[in-house]
Parts: structure tokens; C-alpha cells; sequence
């Protein structure tokens, strides 16, 4: 099982307690604001993602972890590394992205994980290069992003729903660990 201690966060793979949890974080408008039409998700296409997210690391060898605050074993929400397969003009791409419960915003837990699962994709599972995408505006997303030393790469319109989006790219001769 693949798992990443930080020194705030156990970064892991899902279980089936961690479904509710996620579904709350889901259901905030707050949150799913800057995703993709920003409506909010229910328990069951909750489980279905989260479904879908583990089945990607049986076929990848990555993907999206659970974040777990270690001082009290709540599911702060996400991140991870998925491809990004609604984007097909970025491809062949790995993206790495995150969603935490708005409790656990502004505690630089959001930079805390993306770091390590930078440093997982860079140098654990060999990854040359990293992209993140992000809808322009989201500037608590863009300020993570700058902190992993991440480069604007292009802007683009999201296929389905029209919004703009800044990819932001950085290699394994980039990153400092």
C-alpha cells in the first residue's frame, strides 16, 4: 500500500469509512466552486469518484490519495496525480491536483500534500514532467502552484463547460524537493 507521511498529514489510499467524509466536503458550494461547473456531489457519485480514483491505481500506478490529518485521523479531502483525459490537448500529461474541506483551508495543508505527491511523481514513480490545471480566478489554487515552482504553460476553455483554464507545468530539472 502506498503511503506519505508529512509531518502534518498521512497522505493514503481510500477505505471505505473515508466515502461520507468526502461526500460532506463534496456538497460545499465553497469548495466545488472552481470545479468543473461547480455543482456539488452527493454520497453516491462521491463513492462512484472515489471508485473510479482507486481504480486508476491499479491501472497507473498513481493517483488520487486521501489526506488524513495525523493529529486527529480526519479526512481533511485530496490530492494526488490522475491524467487528465478531459483535456486531450495537454496529453500525454499527468496532472496533480487537490480539494480540502474548507476547515482546512488557509493551514497550508493544501501545499503540504501537493508537495509530496510532486516529490512521489518526480522521483518515486519516474514522472519527467508534472502539469496542473486550474480555472483562472481560483487564486488560492494559483497560489499553491506557484509555491510548488510551477510555470504557466498555455491558457485553454474547458471543453464541457466553457470555463478558463491555466495549465502550469514544471520538470524533474525544476523541482527542489
Amino acid at each position: 500500500m502506498t503511503e506519505i507521511r508529512t509531518p502534518r498529514l498521512l497522505l493514503r489510499r481510500w477505505y471505505d469509512h473515508d466515502f461520507a467524509p468526502m461526500a460532506d466536503i463534496n456538497a460545499d458550494p465553497r469548495v466545488m466552486r472552481w470545479t468543473d461547473d461547480g455543482s456539488v456531489r452527493d454520497l453516491d457519485h462521491t463513492a462512484e469518484a472515489i471508485e473510479q480514483w482507486e481504480e486508476e491505481w491499479d491501472e497507473e500506478g498513481f493517483g488520487l490519495f486521501a489526506v488524513e490529518l495525523l493529529a486527529s485521523g480526519e479526512l481533511a479531502g485530496f490530492t494526488g496525480l490522475s491524467v487528465p483525459e478531459f483535456l486531450p490537448e495537454v496529453l500525454p500529461a499527468v496532472t496533480i491536483c487537490w480539494r480540502l474541506g474548507s476547515q482546512f483551508w488557509g493551514q497550508g495543508y493544501a501545499s503540504e500534500a501537493a508537495h509530496a505527491t510532486l516529490e512521489f511523481a518526480l522521483q518515486d514513480r519516474g514522472l519527467d514532467r508534472v502539469i496542473s490545471i486550474n480555472r483562472v480566478g481560483d487564486d488560492a489554487s494559483e497560489n499553491v502552484i506557484r509555491k510548488l515552482g510551477m510555470v504557466p504553460e498555455r491558457e485553454t476553455t474547458h471543453p464541457v463547460y466553457g470555463c478558463p483554464l491555466r495549465v502550469h507545468t514544471i520538470d524533474l530539472t525544476e523541482f527542489q524537493a
